[in-house]
């Protein structure tokens, strides 16, 4: 996957100590995304957008807001969180991911 002429916020946007990291960017038709890197670890994310979470590389355990079930998802697989909403996230090793914001 690429993505053409796009704007790229310098600026890492770094959580938990850096063990999760991300960079923002905007493509040429206004889509709001962010590359992100996540190091082992149990992390609690809230969410103002709509979003979907696509794994790129690694594995995790996911938990939505509201449910008691924790869903695993791996390289290739994708999660959809509301707006206004959020997720506990569990990564074994490591998580490679895009978001896509709605």
């Amino acid at each position: 996957m690429s993505f053409e002429h796009v704007t790229i916020t310098k600026k890492a946007n770094v959580y938990y100590d850096g063990k999760v990291s991300s960079r923002s960017i905007v493509t040429a038709t206004g889509e709001h995304k962010s590359l992100g890197f996540m190091l082992a670890g149990e992390y609690h994310f809230n969410t103002e957008a709509a979003e979907i979470m696509e794994v790129l590389a690694g594995a995790c355990r996911v938990r939505l807001d509201g449910c008691q079930a924790w869903d695993d998802y791996q390289a290739g697989q994708s999660f959809a969180v509301s707006a206004h909403s959020g997720f506990d996230i569990q990564v074994s090793q490591y998580l490679d991911y895009i978001c896509h914001f709605a």
